[in-house]
């Protein structure tokens, strides 16, 4: 039976996958009203690595024996000021996700829940190629400034992006 500190970190968790799979529904829908095919294309994938990181905690929780609770999730924006911005909002939303995931890492550890710190592994890597990825195209946006060749050229690169659901090995 999974601990009721872990289990409610947990949900809090569960509940900040599914902000992040809604803030970027959001993030598609502004990108598809803007015809901006590729990046809405990119924002979709994360859409679906959002909901399936949700997935793998109520899959987690219930293994466990604890309960996934589905509380209210705030609205998202849905305007931003430019490309740029969008990408500059999503890194810096990856970045509290990666303190959440580590301060529950650190709960985990505090009530000596190995197998959760343990599964949880996945998730700290996971932020680490997150981070790094929205970095990224934050950059690329940033060089590309106001070059509209650019910006299409980068989109073009991010259409390709295709979803791979996670491992199912913690």
């Amino acid at each position: 039976m999974i601990d009721d500190k872990v289990c409610s970190a947990l949900n809090d968790q569960l509940r900040s996958e599914l902000y992040s799979g809604y803030l970027y529904a959001a993030m598609y829908s502004y990108f598809e009203s803007r015809n901006l095919k590729g990046f809405a294309n990119w924002m979709g994938i994360q859409v679906q690595e959002e909901l399936a990181h949700a997935q793998k905690l109520i899959e987690y929780i219930l293994e466990r024996g604890g309960k996934p609770e589905f509380g209210s999730i705030a609205a998202p924006p849905t305007e931003w000021e430019s490309p740029l911005g969008v990408y500059e909002a999503a890194y810096e939303h990856e970045r509290i996700v990666t303190q959440s995931i580590n301060d529950l890492v650190d709960v985990a550890v505090a009530v000596k829940d190995h197998a959760t710190a343990t599964m949880l592994q996945w998730y700290v890597t996971e932020q680490v190629e997150e981070e790094a990825t929205f970095d990224q195209i934050v950059q690329q946006l940033g060089l590309a400034a106001d070059n509209g060749a650019a910006l299409l050229m980068l989109d073009r690169e991010l259409a390709a992006r295709v979803f791979t659901p996670p491992s199912t090995v913690p």
